[in-house]
């Protein structure tokens, strides 16, 4: 019995996703194509994989006893064909999640210099702040901004972003200038929360070599950095934000820092992708594109070390 390659790795991307559309949006093929190629494929196996339902797709016993054999044969074979592939162009897709800020300012405006690299290559990218899913959305690449989180995704840490106290002058101007931390039980701060409002808002500080959070008091909640900073701007209270992303509007008046000895904990960036051991090549390169980008706008790990330990 023969048994088709590329059929096992569509299987093995529809039971990872759960759905055929989003197997086949990853994919690059029509869900009538992925369902055609799957119906085939127990065809020659003669069982069923998988049930079917309008809402949901699950492996059958026969199918969860397949997957791990067929994801092996699948990453063996992209391993093969990397073997050959060093001299030939890159194509096919590559699905990515950014914050919206990074995509934004930093990444899109350099996107032209990837894809005229690599003509062939196809970017389909995300840009939210809220946490997604990346192996059940079928991500191949996710840029996270605090704790990766998943520990089923491999990657690395690039560095991170150091933070600065921000308020507008109009909001200053209303509340006075915080100079100690116990000036804060007059002000307010714009709270961020992708959850809009389940945790309470604080204002976190370096204390005996950690951080404390003080709880603060707020008139807005907002779930989006582009909402954080336009709210500051508008008086709406402090925020604590990446300091390279605020520098602009302090330089030109709009904004003013404030308690610059008293700032958050450095925010770590992590670059994850969601393939294990093999990494298609596609992806490999997009993920090492990403990182040259950001370089300049991060700071490295050992100097976030050593601010860390002058602020303990």
């Amino acid at each position: 019995m023969s048994i088709d390659l590329e059929s096992l790795k569509i299987f093995v991307k529809v039971a990872e996703l759960g759905s055929f559309t989003r197997a086949g949006e990853h994919l690059g093929m029509p869900k009538a194509r992925v369902s055609l190629r799957l119906k085939a494929l127990e065809g020659e196996l003669g069982t069923r994989l998988l049930q079917r339902s309008t809402r949901v797709v699950r492996l059958t016993p026969d199918g969860e006893e397949l997957l791990p054999r067929a994801r092996r044969l699948a990453l063996e074979a992209d391993d093969l064909g990397a073997m050959f592939q060093a001299a030939r162009a890159l194509r096919g897709r590559v699905r990515i999640d950014l914050p919206v800020n990074f995509a934004r300012d930093v990444i899109i405006p350099r996107l032209p210099e990837l894809l005229a690299r690599h003509p062939a290559l196809e970017v389909l990218l995300s840009t939210t702040d809220r946490r997604v899913e990346p192996l059940r959305e079928g991500f191949d690449c996710v840029l996270r901004i605090g704790a990766p989180g998943d520990p089923g995704l491999v990657g690395r840490r690039l560095g991170a972003l150091r933070m600065i106290n921000c308020a507008s002058p109009s909001y200053l101007r209303e509340h006075g200038t915080p100079r100690r931390l116990e000036d804060l039980d007059r002000h307010l701060v714009v709270h961020y929360s992708l959850t809009l409002g389940a945790d309470a808002p604080s204002f976190e500080y370096p204390h005996e070599g950690g951080y404390r959070e003080r709880p603060m008091r707020s008139v807005v909640t907002v779930n989006n950095a582009d909402a954080y900073r336009a709210a500051c701007l508008a008086g709406l209270g402090i925020i604590q934000a990446p300091r390279a992303g605020m520098l602009a509007s302090i330089t030109a008046g709009a904004l003013v820092e404030v308690l610059p000895a008293l700032t958050c904990a450095p925010m770590p960036v992590s670059l994850l992708h969601t393939h294990g051991r093999s990494v298609p090549r596609r992806v490999r390169a997009v993920m090492t594109w990403i990182a040259e980008v950001l370089s300049p706008h991060l700071d490295a790990i050992d100097a976030i070390d050593a601010i860390v330990a002058i602020d303990r």
